[in-house]
């Protein structure tokens, strides 16, 4: 039985892969701000909460983040950029992650294929960028694709068997995107879940460090 970690486990995302991965009868432990205070803006709390955890784990997804903190939209223009909006992005979308990575030794195992997933966002990619905007999210986004590649780096020298990539779900359907999607196709997220679970089964040793969409795709840096 596959042993999974699933952290924003109560998110539309990943609500949606908890449910998805006990479907296929894996052991999946979930760890949530709403449910069980796990702040992963919080080194304390990130540090305190994967420590007490019965690993190690076959696959980890981190699955948390956010379009909007404290009821700041993403900027339309750099002319609307805010110091504290852009730390909060900063601070969930790219150090949270981070901060998981830093435990990422102890979550998974040694020997034996494991994959380490960070949903990031195709908004993150600097040679995709052609419309401008929505700086703050884009830029963490893009610093947490430079975490996920300089980990997997690191990682590999121990656990040469690890896959450790950063993942952009697509468009999904959940509460928190309603109001951005206008007419951009967008999926259902129970979706979103069997497409991003079925690139990570997909996924080896030598995709580690890597940037992937929902159908298995490179995304460019």
């Amino acid at each position: 039985m596959e042993n999974v970690l699933i952290l924003g486990a109560s998110g539309g995302i990943g609500s949606a892969l908890t449910a998805a991965c006990r479907a296929q009868g894996a052991d999946v432990t979930g760890l949530s701000r709403s449910v069980d205070g796990f702040d992963i803006t919080d080194e304390n709390s990130v540090s305190d909460h994967l420590g007490r955890l019965d690993g190690p784990f076959d696959r980890v997804i981190v699955a948390t983040g956010a379009l909007e903190i404290d009821g700041a939209e993403p900027e339309k223009t750099i002319k609307a950029i805010s110091q504290k909006a852009m730390m909060d992005q900063f601070a969930l979308n790219a150090v949270g992650p981070a901060l998981v990575l830093r435990h990422a030794h102890d979550l998974l195992p040694r020997k034996g294929r494991s994959v380490m997933a960070v949903l990031s966002a195709r908004v993150g990619s600097i040679g995709d960028n052609r419309m401008g905007g929505w700086i703050s999210y884009r830029a963490a986004k893009a610093a947490v694709n430079q975490v996920v590649h300089t980990a997997a780096i690191e990682l590999a020298r121990t656990h040469n068997e690890n896959v450790l990539v950063a993942l952009h779900p697509g468009t999904v359907q959940t509460p928190f995107t309603a109001k951005y999607l206008g007419r951009h196709p967008a999926v259902p997220a129970a979706e979103a879940a069997e497409n991003l679970l079925r690139v990570m089964e997909g996924l080896s040793p030598e995709h580690t460090g890597g940037f992937y969409d929902w159908a298995g795709k490179e995304v460019v840096w």
